[in-house]
Parts: C-alpha cells; structure tokens; sequence
C-alpha cells in the first residue's frame, strides 16, 4: 500500500499563502507605524510652532500681514493632520484586513494539516492490518507444515 502523499502540494500553496498574508501583515503594520510617526512628528511641529510663536508675540510687535501667514501656515498644517488622520485610519483597516487574512489562512492550513494528519492515521492502520494479515497467514502456514511433518501425528 502506498502512503498517501497527494495533498502535499496542497498543503505547499496552504502555507505559501499564510507566509503571504503573515509579510502582508508586516508591510502594513510597518507602514500604519511609520503613518503614526509622522502623525507625531506634525503635532509636535505644530506644538512646537505655537510655542515659538507665542513666545514671539509676547517679546515683539508683530505685523498684520506676519500674522496672517502664520495663521495660514498653521491651516496648512491642520490640513496635512487632517489628511494623515484619515491615511492612518485607511492603513488601520487595512491591517485589520491583513489580521483577517492571515487567520484564514491559518485556519486553513490547520485544517489541511489535521485531514492530513488523519489520512495518514488512517492509513498506517490500514498497513498495520495487512501486516499483521500476512504474518497471521505466514504463521497459519507454517503451523500446518509442522504438524504435517510431526512424527508423532495421530492417525484419522
């Protein structure tokens, strides 16, 4: 009997794609890490301007038109958090995604294993039967040899 071995490729492209999803995985969290960074790097900026600005206004007189640049500025800036706040949620749910990928296809790849792992059983117990058939049969046979060549073997 031939062990069965017809789901290996199967369980080859099973694992490929869980390898897949779990560096798809990677990249996006990589990515949503590096979205944050620079989420913090804006407001730190952005705190860090007021905090010039006010430090300036205080010491000096400022001009109607400096004034109003720097208010510009500063819209400017909220309108890059704006659009990083939506980017970092656009790159949550994709990570989200990529979690639920992954998932599957460890799911996946665990159920193939276990039918797998179940065939194999299966068919161990078939090739332990014959087996053990033929050493009953082997064993069967040579019985009656011996006590056909016995020399004391009753007469019928």
């Amino acid at each position: 009997m031939k062990k069965p071995d017809q789901l290996d490729t199967v369980l080859e492209v099973a694992a490929l794609r869980r390898d897949n999803a779990l560096q798809t995985l990677g990249a996006a969290q990589r990515e949503l890490q590096a979205a944050e960074q620079q989420m913090a790097q804006l407001q730190e900026y952005v705190k860090d301007s007021q905090t010039r600005w006010t430090a300036r206004a205080s010491s000096e007189a400022i001009s109607v038109t400096l004034l109003q640049h720097q208010q510009q500025f500063l819209g400017r800036i909220d309108q890059a958090i704006d659009f990083q706040r939506g980017h970092l949620q656009r790159l949550e749910t994709h990570v989200q995604y990529c979690q639920q990928q992954l998932v599957q296809a460890e799911r996946a790849l665990a159920s193939l294993n276990k039918y797998t792992e179940r065939r194999q059983t299966e068919w161990q117990r078939q090739a332990d039967r014959a087996e053990q058939k033929q050493t009953d049969e082997m064993a069967a046979n040579q019985h009656r040899q011996q006590a056909a060549n016995h020399p004391w073997k009753p007469t019928p």
